[in-house]
């Protein structure tokens, strides 16, 4: 079974073409930067590398590329679309109406528009690259795969907000998590890196999105993100926690418009408003030159971080792991060295010389002095997603 992976993110797209079952990969690639003017692409299979600098301006026109290359007849794995026999989307928000893998159909497209206000850097995408697949591939069956799933094992006591009870009860205002097809993929290959369930595990996924999640015997127990995927961590461009007096003072005082405000909040805030830049290799370069603003917002990104660490190392009682993923935690050993510096009294001892090396799949970084393991472990949604595409598609 061929199977097409799209990942759309609020600033990426990743794809692989895989065969299942067998998780054969045969063409993947990455399209980063969407929306700057040095965009970056690449591809790769057995007959073509690509990597180099485009202008892609929407996530429209990054997907009808990616479709393009993969029916290229010298670049391409496929000679018609029709090879394709299921195409897996990621969704980040599915609220109450999916927690399992879905097939799409017109009215799971109808919810997950309806939801597109919880999560607008996302969720607009993931439809567009559901209706796009549905053109260039019209043959295929098209899968959804819910970043909320994940997370719907976090207890009532942890997915409540403290608002008068008809807010949950009867509009779900509630935490719904994401990054849940990440934090599941990590948790279970690191399980399996150490041959059992780990009992306390913190999930530290940091991308342009970031969020951690507490994990206890494999089961999310609490996490950063909420109702939307904007609060709790610092990320690109989204502000994570503030307090929400904020608002209405910038709207009641300083004379915003609630559209403004929510523009700012999710595009213009993070590490963009705190330093000039989203992507944070530029960030660290620039800190590493001596720009005041960009080691600032580093070491605002990490204290914010250690604080989650605390907090859910407490309602685990106990941390027997920190994993680092997505392309900033698996990357940037700078980061994970503010992060996990001055935590001994949590028995979090980083090994400076482990944490620089650059080594490929699941490392261990801890020192071994440490109490607690300190893993990085290189996320996999795209896998994930074609796992559970296969399992729901194989009867049919």
């Amino acid at each position: 079974m061929l199977i097409l992976i799209l990942n759309s993110g609020s600033s990426s797209i990743k794809f692989q073409l895989m065969q299942m079952p067998d998780e054969k990969i045969l063409s993947s690639g990455l399209i980063e930067r969407i929306g700057a003017e040095n965009s970056k692409f690449k591809y790769q299979n057995d007959s073509a590398m690509i990597d180099e600098e485009r202008q892609v301006e929407t996530h429209l026109a990054g997907l009808e590329m990616i479709a393009k290359l993969l029916l290229d007849p010298v670049k391409g794995n496929i000679s018609k679309a029709e090879e394709i026999y299921a195409i897996g989307h990621r969704v980040v928000h599915g609220g109450n109406s999916f927690r399992d893998t879905t097939l799409i159909t017109p009215e799971v497209k109808e919810t997950i528009k309806k939801l597109n206000v919880l999560a607008p850097l996302h969720n607009p995408h993931n439809l567009a690259g559901i209706e796009v697949a549905e053109n260039l591939f019209p043959k295929a069956k098209q899968v959804a795969v819910f970043d909320t799933a994940f997370h719907q094992t976090i207890p009532t006591k942890a997915r409540k907000y403290g608002i008068p009870n008809a807010f949950f009860e009867e509009k779900r205002i509630q935490l719904y998590g994401f990054h849940g097809t990440s934090h599941k993929y990590v948790t279970q290959r690191t399980n399996k890196y150490f041959g059992e369930i780990i009992e306390n595990v913190i999930s530290i996924h940091l991308g342009n999105g970031c969020s951690i999640t507490a994990v206890k015997n494999g089961n999310s127990i609490d996490h950063s993100l909420g109702f939307a995927p904007s609060n709790g961590l610092i990320m690109g461009t989204r502000s994570g926690d503030i307090d929400h007096s904020i608002i209405f003072y910038m709207v009641r005082t300083l004379g915003y418009e609630l559209d403004e405000v929510e523009k700012l909040l999710n595009s213009k805030s993070g590490m963009l408003g705190l330093s000039g830049y989203s992507d944070l290799r530029d960030i660290q370069m620039a800190a590493l030159e001596g720009d005041a603003h960009c080691l600032m917002a580093l070491e605002m990104n990490a204290y914010r971080i250690k604080k989650y660490i605390g907090s859910y190392t407490a309602i685990l009682n106990g941390l027997d792991t920190l994993i680092f993923t997505a392309g900033i935690g698996e990357n940037s050993s700078m980061l994970r060295e503010m992060i996990c510096s001055d935590l001994t009294f949590l028995g979090i001892v980083l090994d400076t010389r482990k944490n620089d090396l650059n080594n490929s799949g699941i490392r261990e970084i801890q020192s071994d002095s440490s109490k607690v393991k300190i893993l990085v472990v290189p996320t996999n949604e795209e896998l994930e997603i074609a796992k559970q595409g296969y399992e729901l598609l194989k009867e049919d």
